[in-house]
């Protein structure tokens, strides 16, 4: 107990103007005091962003490594992916060669047509309808309509799909005549690429709608 009481009056009679000879520990107190509120301060107007930082510089280089890892796989695999890219660019070059030019397609469209002809059925329609542009290439829907017999119809529709050039049959509907032929109602839908015109037009067109957003 009097070691507290001692402790307690060293605290007694304390005042501002007479700080320096103040008693030992008081003065370690104040010391004390205040190296811990200069810690609190720099912590939050200085430290603290700096640790903020130092998060995002850490999970900056965490992303970072990950690239390099990516890029370095790429780097490792760099030859197989130049044979992967030819391969495309090959299947890319086999398919446009399937797509006909606008002056081929009244030939294509006559293919078709012979297509059905050769297999002795009768045409009850044959009309080409809307060529639809799209990116990079154009679609043209043609409402068909046969009539014959089963096998026929069905080496007909093999017939299409052995086109050198890409005819699709869609929608289609069988239905039976009162004579036991059947007819075949669809859309067949072939395409061809764009000419330099029609591409130059699309381009125009995006920028077009690029500038209004």
């Amino acid at each position: 107990m009097a070691n507290a009481r001692d402790i307690v009056s060293q605290f007694q009679g304390l005042t501002l103007e007479n700080v320096g000879t103040w008693p030992l520990l008081p003065r370690a107190t104040v010391w004390l005091v205040a190296i811990v509120a200069c810690g609190v301060l720099g912590w939050f107007l200085l430290w603290s962003k700096q640790v903020d930082e130092l998060e995002r510089l850490r999970q900056a280089e965490s992303q970072l490594k990950e690239q390099y890892k990516s890029k370095l796989q790429q780097a490792i695999n760099l030859e197989e992916l130049r044979k992967q890219k030819e391969q495309v660019s090959q299947y890319v070059l086999t398919l446009e060669k399937q797509l006909p030019s606008k002056a081929e397609m009244d030939a294509l469209l006559s293919d078709i047509n012979q297509a059905g002809i050769g297999r002795g059925l009768q045409f009850e329609l044959f009309r080409p309808g809307q060529t639809n542009l799209k990116e990079y290439y154009a679609e043209l829907p043609i409402a068909v309509k046969v009539s014959g017999r089963y096998h026929d119809l069905g080496a007909f529709t093999s017939d299409i799909a052995n086109l050198p050039r890409i005819v699709t049959l869609n929608n289609l509907v069988i239905q039976t005549g009162k004579d036991g032929t059947l007819s075949l109602d669809a859309t067949a839908k072939t395409f061809r690429y764009l000419d330099e015109e029609e591409l130059a037009a699309q381009r125009k067109a995006r920028q077009a709608a690029a500038a209004k957003k």
